[in-house]
């Protein structure tokens, strides 16, 4: 069972309805609790796989509500127009890259890894499919 070496403050689920609210979107029940309970931070076990070609990573950390460094409401707004559509950053790796979670219909829930460096004119080339829920990405951290 995964779990958290270092946690950010706490937040309530009126703080994570106004993150929603200012940005139009609505988050995933399972990351609504992972923010509720933890709100970010640093995981104890961070390893994933993304592929067999492109192998392994770790979550640097992952974004919480309010006023520390890496906090959702900055990575949003920095990412905008970046990331594809439907998608936000919910953690980040040591090279920059984003692990994301889908907002929109067709992706909404599934977890997904956001190369950065990896330019290319078709649409989601550069995003790779990890886990079909938060949970599922978060209990088989290793």
């Amino acid at each position: 069972m995964a779990n958290m070496d270092r946690a950010n403050e706490k937040i309530t689920i009126n703080e994570i309805r106004e993150f929603e609210g200012k940005y139009v979107l609505n988050l995933p029940e399972q990351y609504i609790d992972f923010l509720l309970k933890y709100n970010g931070g640093y995981p104890e076990t961070s390893t994933f796989k993304i592929s067999d070609e492109e192998g392994e990573s770790v979550v640097n950390k992952f974004y919480g509500i309010g006023d520390m460094k890496g906090n959702l409401a900055k990575v949003f707004e920095v990412l905008d127009g970046e990331l594809p559509e439907g998608f936000i950053s919910i953690a980040s790796d040591p090279g920059g890259n984003e692990i994301c979670i889908g907002v929109s219909e067709k992706y909404f829930g599934k977890i997904y890894f956001w190369m950065h460096d990896m330019e290319s004119d078709v649409e989601m080339e550069n995003m790779f499919f990890l886990k079909n829920s938060f949970n599922d990405f978060f209990e088989n951290l290793y």
